[in-house]
């Protein structure tokens, strides 16, 4: 995979706010035919690296590589020109239409002329069921309100929608964190079908496991800054789990739980707590202090 030239090529870019540093000498490539899985907690910098890479921010430092050739995007419609299509969490669709209008929104089929023209609806419904089929998608009526789609295939009809309009690298924006255990793993058959059709797919996302499913390497951001790129063979799970959360806070964390499980065994026993202890000693000189008031 490393003889090719890779779709996006980000090197050593950062992005500043005034003085807030939202990214740091961050690098990372992805391949046709290639899932690269993002990955980093709330507050890591993957939303700012995606608008990097839309073209929504200008990179304050570094170099931007697509197909080979450096880029200075100055809007997002930039980016799409070159292939680049962004599905963000919100989708970008309308509840209340239909399949097929949420999947021409912005690029409407027309048919007619002058005064006469009108939605090619025909032509919509036979094309995006045409495509959502080479998906895996089985759209039986293409005209009903997207809204009465699951979250999982809303995502597809977002990926598909972007594939048709000649995506050839798709940046998805947590497409599974709002969705359940099946809805989820619909959306990650969907990657893995964009994938197989040769498209160059960076997948963002804080959940390891969904990443650990589809991923063929991982870029883990921690704070704006990056701990490199990984393969799986070079990553196992746990090791990803500790790298994106830290392994002094899980470590906190573990002495912390394991506190709450003595005062639980101490309650079991019939004790209490030092929270209960220290609540219950409150109690009792605040009593102590009202009886002395009505002696007096």
């Amino acid at each position: 995979m490393n003889d090719k030239v890779p779709m996006i090529d980000v090197r050593h870019i950062s992005k500043f706010f005034g003085s807030v540093i939202a990214l740091s000498d961050v690098s990372m490539n992805v391949y046709a035919g290639e899932v690269m899985c993002l990955l980093g907690d709330n507050g890591a910098g993957k939303s700012t690296l995606i608008k990097a890479l839309s073209g929504v921010h200008k990179p304050s430092e570094g170099e931007y590589y697509v197909e080979g050739e450096a880029v200075d995007f100055d809007s997002p419609r930039d980016a799409l020109t070159r292939g680049i299509a962004t599905v963000y969490q919100d989708l970008a669709m309308i509840p209340l239409m239909s399949i097929a209008r949420n999947f021409f929104l912005g690029s409407e089929p027309t048919k007619g002329k002058s005064i006469f023209k009108r939605f090619d609806t025909a032509f919509a419904d036979r094309v995006a069921r045409e495509e959502m089929a080479k998906m895996g998608i089985d759209v039986r009526d293409p005209s009903q309100a997207v809204g009465t789609l699951s979250g999982g295939e809303r995502q597809s009809v977002a990926i598909a929608r972007a594939v048709y309009f000649g995506a050839k690298s798709l940046i998805l924006d947590e497409p599974t964190a709002a969705l359940g255990v099946k809805q989820a793993g619909t959306v990650l058959r969907y990657i893995a079908q964009a994938r197989s059709r040769d498209l160059a797919v960076i997948f963002i996302t804080h959940n390891p496991h969904h990443a650990y499913a589809v991923g063929d390497r991982f870029t883990i951001l921690k704070r704006g800054r990056t701990f490199g790129t990984f393969t799986r063979e070079e990553l196992s799970r746990e090791e990803m789990v500790r790298m994106m959360s830290g392994a002094d806070e899980l470590d906190a964390l573990s002495h912390e739980l394991e506190e709450f499980a003595r005062e639980d065994a101490l309650k079991d026993d019939g004790g209490l707590s030092d929270v209960e202890q220290a609540l219950a000693q409150s109690l009792e000189e605040s009593e102590e202090m009202f009886s002395q008031e009505e002696d007096e």
